[in-house]
Formats: C-alpha cells, structure tokens, sequence
C-alpha cells in the first residue's frame, strides 16, 4: 500500500534518565525521520509525568524545525483549556513566520495529566472546560490566526503566507462534529480509543463543511505501531506499553526484561489485549497488512505512527521497518 507516515513522538523518559537524555534522543529520531521522508514529526503536551519530557509543544517545534530542512512539526497537540487562544494564535504565528509552510497546530482537550494541583495551577485555579467554551476557544484561535480577531498577533503577520494549519484531535463523534462544523482535518486519537475511531471518522466526513483551512475532509489516524523482523520480537517491545496500560499510570516504562516479569491483572487484561490487537504490531509484512486494515476501518488519508518503545535505537528501527511497510 502507498500512503503518507507521519510521528507523533512523546520524548519518552527511561527510569533513571535525564529531560537531556530523552530529548537527545528525540533529536536523532526527528533527524532520522526527516531523512526517511515522513511527512510530519507531532509533539504531545503532557505535564507532571514520568513518562515523557515533552511539555511545551511550541518550544519542541521551534528546535525541531530550525534543526531539519523539509518535515513539517506541529502539536499533538497544544490543550485549548491550559492557555488562553490568543496566546497559542500567538505562538504558532511566530512559528509559522519563521517556518513557512512548514507548521501544524494539532489543537485538543484533554488536561495532559492526572494531577489535579498541576491542572489548578497551569488554569489558574479555572473549573473544567465544557464542551461549549471548548468549542468558542478553538474559533477564537482561529480567528486570531485568520486576522479575523479584534487583535492584530504580530506586527507584519499575513496569515495566508504560509502559516500555520490548524487541525483538531478526536477521540470521538463529538470532537468530530466540531472539527466538521470548522473544516478542520482531523487527527484521529486510534492508539488510545480504537473503538471510536470508525465512528468518529464516519461522522466527521457527513457533516463536514468546506473552510479556508480545509476544502475536503481529510483524516489522519495516530496508530501505536512496534515493528521489528519478527512479530515475537514486536511483541517483546510492545510488553512496556501493555505494562503500563495495565497500570493505569504515568511512570517511565520499563525495559522489555522487567515488564516481561510483570504479570498484568486479569481484570486488565482484555482491556490491554484489544487495544493492542487494534494497532501496528509485528514485523514489516504484518504491519503493511495492519496498516491496510486500519486505513479500510476508518478511510484515513495519512498515518500519524506512535512507537512506543523504551529504547531509542529500537524506536527508530521501528520507524525504517514502518517506512518499508509502506514503500
């Protein structure tokens, strides 16, 4: 099959390592993909975790961009309800004047984090977002960023001249009623929520509505995706992230050695078992067959690809076998 990959990488921390180590290693995974020819490398906002190191999705951008030559970087994506619109429309006009062309604004929801004290602290003491303000915040980002809003963003900014693309992320009917109401592309959350995502994207293209960011629906699926030569072995990687689904929690994953010593609660289990049998595992050819499958579920146009890996290398192995999956 022929279609578009991109990344969505989470600067994901081993036990007992650096915020230095893990972004380094994230420097030669972007580097890696960039010359492998994916289209776009995403990064996540995530806070209070031990998980990943990727906190600022707009600082990530603008060290990923400035260090690559031809992939596009984007949000995967900046939390609407952490920070007031005009100052992501801010953000992500500098970026796209400094990158043209070149810049993506995956816009969500999700606090990104189980911390209640961080959640106070980064809304300033704000109650949850409902669905309503949800909604008026992403119009109001891009207003801002269509020169439609009662502020100017920055002072020779021309928002048609290569800025940055809004999208928004869905997890389910209704963040795609939204993104259809706006004419956005939309970034399907599969690797978290695999049973919504036909669904998801089947309301989506009924409603969808032409904009000037969009002229046609247009959807691309995040897939976990583990690839190695064989499908024992993407197994043994994939042991990390069943291990800590089972958890429920936000620590470093542990290596393939210790999270096979780890038995997961049967109360889990079927839980952990479907939505690892929804992604990208195994080797090339049962990823290409994956791959095709996920595409036919949910008609997607491109292919946003999570490898949840504990080791660096293995990471981007992952994504050279991925990029033959598809070639």
């Amino acid at each position: 099959m022929t279609i578009s990959l991109s990344a969505l990488d989470l600067v994901v921390a081993e036990p007992n390592g650096t915020a230095a180590e893990s972004l380094d290693a994230t420097s030669r995974t972007v580097l890696r993909l960039d010359e492998l020819g994916y289209r776009r490398i995403w990064f996540a906002e995530h806070h209070g975790t031990e998980l990943s190191a990727s906190v600022v999705p707009a600082v990530l951008m603008a060290h990923f961009a400035a260090l690559t030559s031809r992939i596009r970087v984007g949000s995967g994506g900046v939390l609407a309800p952490n920070h007031a619109p005009l100052a992501i429309a801010e953000q992500f006009a500098t970026l796209a004047a400094l990158h043209p062309d070149r810049i993506d604004m995956g816009i969500g929801r999700g606090p990104g984090t189980f911390d209640q004290s961080i959640v106070r602290a980064l809304r300033r003491g704000a109650e949850p977002t409902t669905d309503a303000e949800y909604a008026e915040d992403v119009t109001a980002i891009l207003h801002y960023l269509s020169g439609e809003g009662d502020v100017r963003l920055m002072a020779g900014w021309q928002p048609d001249m290569g800025g940055a693309r809004p999208w928004l992320l869905a997890s389910s009917p209704a963040s795609a009623e939204l993104a259809a109401r706006l004419g956005l592309p939309i970034a399907l959350a599969h690797h978290i929520r695999p049973d919504r995502s036909a669904a998801t994207a089947e309301r989506y293209r009924e409603l969808f509505t032409p904009s000037r960011w969009a002229e046609r629906p247009y959807v691309m699926a995040a897939v976990e995706t583990v690839v190695a030569d064989t499908d024992e072995e993407a197994a043994r990687l994939a042991r990390p992230t069943d291990v800590a689904r089972a958890k429920q929690t936000s620590a470093a994953l542990l290596s393939p050695e210790d999270a096979a010593l780890y038995e997961i609660p049967e109360e889990m289990r079927g839980i952990v078992e479907a939505i690892g049998a929804a992604q990208a595992r195994g080797s090339v050819e049962t990823v290409r067959r994956r791959f095709a499958e996920i595409v036919e579920q949910t008609g997607a146009d491109e292919l946003m690809l999570y490898a949840s890996v504990y080791d660096a290398d293995a990471r981007i192995r992952c994504y050279e076998l991925a990029a033959k999956a598809v070639a």
